[in-house]
């Protein structure tokens, strides 16, 4: 059966005349126009049926968006990672670069003022090696000028000795070493005595004269071997923490704390020349300045004042 008859064609064109002079007529200000009271009616009627069906897509269609724009938003997160991860990578090697930085000024300083000619190396591993319980292993060797029983320093004053060398690396015997020992002058009295490693224990000094004056607080430097092997003079070592009563014997014993924190090594130097003269004290640090004591001073206590009555009015003078 047919629907394109003629009067199907005719009822469609006047519906479309009606709309398009319903719109014309609409096209006039809202509140002027003869439809906007069915406009109303149709928001009353019908609005909340869209209120209605939007609660229900709504959600619908918010999940099926987040579902489509997951993948890309894993993207993001990833990118925003990888960006925080190298943000913290430049921080930890910005404060390495400016803790080296800082390390090698202190240690041109001390090859300044004590006059050593240096090479600067950094600790590339830790002992033990060939036997050695306390030793570290430098990027520096023959191609260097390193040799045998060279004087390891760094900032702080002495870390040790070169053992054995290599092409372009070096093994170091630390002063903390049990098998380490070192000749030292007190810095206060130039008395002479010898200094042990004991690992991570304070270092052990022995005077040489037992009745050499020895308190907490001395400090000692390097005495220097002949020839500037194995050790050049002046250099710091560390600071008595403790005396030992030793009566009767014909030495002097204490226990040192190094200036040189061992369990951080990193930019050290090789002295390949020693000083022309010793620096005996002068690389020593400053000593702190002690903060006076406070001392309480008593108040003195207010005394009474004396009262006097005022005369009674009765009474006159004679």
């Amino acid at each position: 059966m047919s629907f394109d008859t003629r009067r199907n064609r005719i009822i469609l064109a006047t519906l479309l005349a009606i709309a398009f002079a319903l719109i014309t007529v609409d096209l006039r200000d809202d509140q002027r126009s003869p439809v906007s009271d069915m406009r109303r009616f149709g928001a009353v009627v019908f609005g909340p049926v869209e209120r209605a069906a939007a609660a229900v897509v709504n959600p619908v269609r918010d999940v099926i968006g987040d579902i489509a724009a997951l993948p890309g938003n894993r993207r993001r997160v990833e990118e925003l990672e990888r960006e925080n991860e190298e943000l913290r990578r430049q921080l930890r090697t910005s404060e390495l670069a400016r803790s080296r930085a800082a390390e090698l000024d202190k240690l041109l300083r001390v090859a300044s003022l004590g006059q050593y000619r240096i090479v600067p190396a950094q600790v590339i591993a830790l002992g033990p090696a060939q036997g050695f319980s306390w030793t570290v292993t430098i990027d520096a060797g023959e191609i260097d000028g390193i040799k045998p029983d060279m004087t390891v320093i760094n900032g702080e004053g002495l870390v040790g000795r070169v053992t054995t060398v290599g092409p372009t690396t070096s093994t170091v015997l630390l002063a903390i070493d049990p098998t380490s020992s070192v000749g030292a002058r007190l810095a206060s009295t130039l008395e002479i005595g010898l200094v042990s490693g004991a690992g991570y224990d304070p270092m052990r000094l022995e005077l040489l004269n037992s009745q050499a004056g020895l308190k907490k607080g001395d400090r000692l430097v390097t005495f220097g071997s002949r020839g500037a092997k194995p050790f050049v003079p002046g250099l710091p070592i560390g600071e008595v923490v403790s005396v030992e009563q030793t009566p009767g014997q014909l030495t002097r014993k204490a226990r040192v704390r190094p200036y040189v924190n061992f369990a951080a090594l990193d930019l050290v130097g090789v002295v390949v020349q020693p000083p022309r003269t010793d620096p005996r004290d002068a690389l020593l640090p400053p000593k702190p300045t002690p903060q006076p004591t406070p001392r309480l001073t008593r108040q003195p206590t207010p005394q009474p004042t004396a009262q006097f009555a005022s005369p009674s009015p009765n009474l006159r003078e004679s």
